[in-house]
C-alpha cells in the first residue's frame, strides 16, 4: 500500500509526503446601503464570473482513469522501474518522490504478490462520489470487487498541462465483506422439493 497526499487517513501504513496543502482564507464584506440607480449601475458592471477550467470527468473516463493507473503501477512493479509512472504524474509527486523511493514505497505491494492487472477486468466501485477537493485537485476512493482478494484504492489527480495527472495514491489488498456496503450479501437456503401429492384411489 502506498499513498502520496495527507489530506486524510491512510488505508494502511505506507508513504507520506506532503503534497497537499490546503488554504482557506475568510474574506469579510462591508455592506453599505445605495440607492436602487447605484446597485442598478453596480450589478451592470460587476464582471460575470468565469467558467471553471477544470473539466468533469463522466462515469466513463473515471472508470479510464483509475484503469489507467492501475495498469501503471502493475507495469512498474512487475518491470521494477517507477521512472514512467513518476513522468507521467504531476509534478508535486515528481518532486516528493523519485524513481528509487518509489520502488522502495511499492517493495510491500510487490510482495503482497496482488495482481493488479486483474483490475482490468471489471470496472471500479466507488465508495464515496468522486469529489473536488481544491480547485483542480479531484479525489476518487473505492475497490475492485475481486475474489478471493479485492484491491481498495485512494486516487488523488490533479489537473495540469490540460489533463488529470496522478497527485496521490493508496493501493491495497481489502477484505470484500469488510469494505462492501452492509457486507457480502448471503443467498438464502434453497427450498427442498415438496414430494409429489398421491393420487386418491376410487
Amino acid at each position: 500500500m502506498v499513498i502520496i497526499h495527507t489530506f486524510r487517513r491512510d488505508i494502511g501504513s505506507g508513504l507520506r509526503a506532503p503534497a497537499l496543502r490546503c488554504i482557506c482564507a475568510l474574506v469579510g464584506l462591508l455592506i453599505m446601503p445605495v440607492s436602487p440607480a447605484q446597485a442598478q449601475n453596480q450589478a451592470q458592471a460587476a464582471p460575470r464570473p468565469a467558467p471553471s477550467a477544470v473539466p468533469i470527468p463522466d462515469p466513463l473516463e473515471l472508470n479510464k482513469l483509475v484503469w489507467s493507473t492501475m495498469a501503471a503501477v502493475h507495469h512498474a512493479n512487475l518491470a521494477g522501474n517507477y521512472s514512467v509512472l513518476r513522468d507521467l504524474s504531476a509534478t508535486g509527486f515528481q518532486v516528493q518522490n523519485d524513481s528509487a523511493a518509489l520502488a522502495q514505497t511499492f517493495a510491500s505491494l510487490r510482495q503482497s504478490g496482488i495482481d493488479l492487472s486483474n483490475a482490468l477486468l471489471l470496472a471500479p466501485t466507488f465508495s464515496v462520489p468522486p469529489k473536488i477537493v481544491a480547485a483542480n485537485v479531484m479525489q476518487l476512493r473505492g475497490y475492485f470487487g475481486l475474489r478471493p482478494t479485492a484491491i481498495a484504492f485512494d486516487l488523488v489527480y490533479e489537473w495540469s498541462a490540460g489533463r488529470w495527472r496522478l497527485f496521490g495514491i493508496s493501493i491495497a489488498p481489502a477484505n470484500l465483506a469488510q469494505i462492501q456496503p452492509g457486507g457480502a450479501p448471503v443467498a438464502p437456503p434453497p427450498v427442498p422439493n415438496a414430494p409429489p401429492k398421491k393420487g386418491k384411489k376410487n
